[in-house]
């Protein structure tokens, strides 16, 4: 079973390719045009498992605000189109992941509803070029297309760097959880429903 999934979002404001693979080996091939964008990504890709490749290019010029949008709804939408009809898979996942200070916390449940329900704050503006602001709304917008449930906290922390990192390998880690299939099931749908939906 082919767990692949490609989708190209193109706006006046943005153009963004994704390409995602399940049952990859951790490759993340990234450009945004944000370079610490670019970095949490691969990140997740190498921490998931994930084989993913994301070509962005945005109105930079305006604001970051329509790259890091759109390249979370068509992460979101690559990552549901993946899954399927989400056969077989555990479809729950959580992790806590320590990076030096920084401890985040983060559980999924890829069983069709979306939500997401956030704890993070961070002291600067930015870390790196990326806008703190705009990490709560790139994983509200991927929770919204994955339609998953997302709860994100970030438990301790003093630096920013640190914490974004760690809320994104805590990402990673709980999608590869969440995404295995499991054998005992047999392919069936993981929801006393019978469907996802």
């Amino acid at each position: 079973m082919s767990r692949q999934a490609t989708e190209r979002r193109k706006t006046r404001e943005t153009e963004v390719a994704v390409t995602l693979d399940l049952d990859g080996s951790g490759q993340g091939r990234i450009s945004t045009g944000i370079g610490m964008l670019d970095h949490l990504l691969e990140a997740l890709a190498r921490h998931s498992r994930f084989d993913l490749t994301i070509e962005a290019r945005g109105d930079l010029h305006t604001d970051q605000h329509h790259t890091v949008e759109d390249v979370g709804l068509a992460l979101g939408r690559v990552l549901s189109a993946a899954l399927g009809e989400r056969r077989g898979i555990v479809r729950m996942g959580h992790a806590v992941v320590p990076m030096d200070e920084a401890l985040a916390l983060v559980a999924v449940d890829l069983g069709g509803r979306a939500y997401a329900s956030l704890d993070i704050s961070f002291s600067s503006p930015r870390v790196g070029e990326l806008l703190t602001e705009l990490i709560g709304h790139f994983l509200e917008s991927l929770a919204q297309e994955a339609r998953m449930n997302l709860h994100a906290r970030l438990l301790a922390g003093a630096n920013d760097h640190h914490k974004v990192e760690a809320l994104f390998k805590a990402l990673a880690r709980a999608l590869d959880e969440a995404t295995r299939l499991d054998p005992r099931l047999g392919g069936e749908v993981p929801s006393t429903k019978g469907k996802i939906d």
